[in-house]
């Protein structure tokens, strides 16, 4: 895997509801790359910060490789890098490979796979249209979120090397698939409750189903 783009973003204010809001999702690419804390990117926008950033979404990743199946069905906007609020814009991503608690190194930092992204409205105020939702749910490429065990600066071109793979096998896209089916694997729902690297409060939303 390889950083293709180091993205960052500023506020951006948008009506919901009746209300305005503001939002960090707009992000786009900088030359200057991103220095990745324990609890965010620096100088990053996060607005929520009860759903977004802190210890186990200090930063984004999302794949390069599914960018042209977007913009074949979202054709009119004007396309960068940082589309969908990543702050890591990656090659080689594949979330049905990636286990959750793998550690990485990148660029200058050590990272940890911890979980999927999960879909919210603001990522269809950045494509205009709350329909991005169930689509991007249903193409079950989430990107993911990392813990960051040592910070640094990362710059795009940057590889991504595995120092250390998961015991526990569950993968970040059998983590995503757990959270929407009605219906949980037993035995994927075992390794999720096993996995030391999801968080607990998912765990704990969990428990109904054991």
């Amino acid at each position: 895997m390889k950083v293709i783009a180091t993205n960052i973003g500023t506020p951006r204010t948008f009506t919901w509801n009746g209300a305005e809001e503001q939002t960090g999702i707009f992000k786009y690419p900088t030359t200057k790359g991103l220095f990745l804390t324990k609890n965010d990117v620096k100088g990053d926008t996060v607005i929520d910060r009860v759903h977004h950033a802190g210890t186990n979404k200090a930063c984004y990743l999302f794949s390069a490789d599914y960018y042209p199946y977007w913009k074949e069905r979202y054709p009119v906007h004007d396309w960068d890098w940082g589309m969908f609020g990543e702050n890591l814009t990656v090659s080689g991503l594949d979330e049905a490979e990636i286990r959750v608690g793998n550690i990485y190194r990148i660029g200058d930092a050590t990272v940890q796979v911890s979980q999927p992204r999960e879909p919210c409205y603001k990522l269809g105020v950045r494509f205009g249209t709350q329909e991005i939702l169930k689509q991007f749910i249903a193409h079950n490429h989430p990107g993911t979120y990392v813990k960051i065990l040592e910070e640094g600066k990362v710059m795009a071109g940057a590889n991504i090397e595995l120092l250390e793979e998961s015991k526990n096998t569950l993968t970040v896209q059998q983590f995503y698939e757990l959270m929407f089916q009605k219906e949980k694997p037993k035995e994927i729902l075992e390794l999720f409750m096993t996995n030391d690297s999801v968080p607990q409060y998912k765990k704990d939303r969990f428990l109904k189903y054991l």
